[in-house]
């Protein structure tokens, strides 16, 4: 597979630095988004299409997902040489299995998920969660290697997006805990610093509260636009693929918890 004609679509807090990554690496790589920032990118699909070849997907949602490939943006029939669409999006994995159904077979199809934020894409050390053909993903290594410094071959097309929404469970579990414990050491007038450095050497250590400082939405509260919001439907995507039998009660109560957290000062 020859690495050119590359394209990102949703060149955002997480998409744009991958494009940039791949960009300092040499690779003949643009970016589309409906809200164009920076140079490379573009909001008008018919350039952007010409010559596409390799398709990277980095939108918010199910919604926007839809929007590239088959309604407003159509790029599964509106560019005639793509061989290859990676869906990078956290999304449920019902959905990102049913895709196979819904693009030609002659276009491979790999589910690569990521993990580590926005200060892990700026420093180009993303966790990848892939899912795919593996002669695909061996041709498709130095895109990934770009842009992060861990890579999980979970299984075949979909597992990437299974493992992730398991990994963001976690995650979102982490964050509304480290909060909560925040809030009461502030209570019982601990030294905030003090406890975070404890925490990170101590049973207690997990991913949001080690990185706390360097984490841009660590302080903030929940809106449907931001990355709190994002979370939330991280934990609903991970529902919506729960086995029949599970107990979800806890992460029932976590998508409550999340719409209610209040930014943090």
């Amino acid at each position: 597979m020859q690495l050119f004609g590359i394209g990102l679509a949703g060149c955002g807090r997480m998409g744009l630095p991958m494009l940039r990554a791949m960009e300092a690496a040499g690779f003949d790589a643009r970016g589309f988004d409906i809200k164009p920032q920076g140079s490379n990118i573009t909001d008008d699909f018919s350039p952007f299409s010409k010559g596409l070849n390799i398709l990277f997907t980095v939108v918010r949602d199910i919604a926007q997902t839809d929007e590239v490939l088959f309604t407003s943006q159509q790029a599964v029939d509106n560019a005639p040489h793509l061989h290859t669409i990676i869906i990078c999006s956290t999304l449920s994995p019902r959905y990102v299995h049913a895709l196979r159904s819904r693009i030609p077979k002659h276009i491979n199809l790999i589910d690569a998920p990521m993990s580590g934020a926005v200060i892990a894409a700026k420093e180009r050390r993303l966790s990848f969660m892939q899912g795919g053909d593996a002669a695909t993903l061996d041709a498709l290594h130095p895109l990934f290697a770009a842009m992060g410094s861990s890579f999980h071959r979970m299984g075949e097309f979909g597992a990437g997006a299974s493992a992730k929404v398991l990994n963001n469970l976690l995650a979102a579990s982490n964050t509304v805990m480290t909060r909560l414990v925040l809030d009461w050491a502030g209570d019982s007038n601990l030294n905030q610093d003090k406890l975070l450095q404890m925490i990170d050497k101590s049973s207690g250590q997990n991913w949001f509260a080690s990185n706390f400082e360097q984490i841009e939405f660590a302080r903030h509260g929940y809106s449907s636009d931001n990355t709190i919001g994002i979370l939330k439907k991280d934990v609903q995507s991970a529902l919506d693929a729960a086995p029949s039998d599970a107990n979800t009660r806890l992460p029932d109560l976590l998508v409550e918890l999340i719409a209610n957290l209040t930014p943090k000062v």
